[in-house]
């Protein structure tokens, strides 16, 4: 990275951070959140980007939220992010900071930082897939604070008050973290059948194994292969709700992209309502079960 100094401010005033869906009506002590599907990119970002819209987009959980709305119709909680995780990443925990990309950081850095910052992918991405850098100099310290401030504390904020809502009524919850993964991951494991769907629990530490081999269950049911923490076991919003004592419980759902859209073109593929349909009565069969369950 160049020393070339990038410094803009972004209106905040002018973003729209998340969609929330029924979240007045809670039918099944589940919420849904959706952190990667926003596209909805600040104007002085993309100005300043060294990437195309496109190119930026390849970072997307394009069209998530659009595949559990009609779980979410059901009576189900749904808050759903509009700003793309290439400007901030809410699956991130917010210390995740890479100290290298500011031109005015007060920190030393030489920080280790975790390994996702490392690799460029802390709460503030410096890159795209293919390592392709989003900004070709660097960033301003005080800018990525305002990206956590006015965007990433938003979000959380509200999820917490949603997943405390549904406990409160239920005595339980379960949030199903809902994301994406490209195919080439998929297919990486050489085997017959691409991975359709992973269902993380972070090795059954963040919700008992009957919650998720039950949704598992439901999705193997209707043809698709599904695995168990593999290729992922789980993120930052998967780990930092998790309370199994209080009895609230994380799960993180990973989508196959190539069996509901064009991944080369960002747009629906024939598949795309079936798809939609098998993942959202996996869901309010879930969320049936557990009702069963505080019987």
């Amino acid at each position: 990275m160049t020393e070339k100094h990038i410094d803009f401010k972004v209106n905040y005033k002018n973003l729209n951070i998340f969609e929330e869906f029924n979240t007045k009506e809670m039918n099944y002590p589940i919420v849904l959140s959706s952190p990667h599907s926003g596209k909805n990119f600040p104007p002085e970002f993309l100005a300043n980007s060294a990437l195309s819209e496109n190119d930026l987009r390849s970072s997307e959980d394009s069209f998530v939220d659009e595949i559990v709305r009609n779980a979410s119709d059901a009576g189900i909680p749904l808050i759903a992010m509009n700003i793309p995780r290439t400007f901030v990443d809410v699956n991130r925990d917010k210390i995740e900071i890479d100290e290298t990309m500011y031109f005015d950081s007060k920190k030393p850095q030489d920080l280790i930082g975790s390994r996702r910052c490392r690799v460029g992918l802390g709460v503030i991405h410096r890159i795209v897939s293919q390592n392709r850098p989003i900004y070709d100099g660097l960033i301003s310290y005080k800018e990525a604070m305002e990206r956590i401030k006015y965007v990433y504390e938003p979000y959380h904020k509200r999820l917490k008050q949603l997943i405390d809502k549904c406990h409160k009524k239920f005595g339980y919850c379960l949030l199903v973290d809902c994301h994406s993964m490209p195919s080439k991951i998929c297919n990486i494991m050489n085997e017959a059948k691409p991975v359709e769907f992973c269902v993380c629990t972070l090795f059954d530490e963040s919700c008992p194994p009957a919650m998720s081999e039950f949704f598992g269950k439901e999705l193997a049911a209707k043809d698709y292969r599904v695995e168990f923490n593999r290729p992922y076991a789980g993120a930052f919003i998967t780990f930092n709700y998790c309370q199994p004592r209080k009895n609230i419980f994380t799960l993180q759902l990973e989508i196959n992209r190539s069996i509901y859209m064009d991944e080369n073109v960002y747009k629906k593929n024939d598949n795309f309502q079936k798809v939609s349909q098998h993942i959202c009565d996996s869901i309010i069969a879930l969320g049936k079960f557990l009702l069963d369950l505080k019987k």
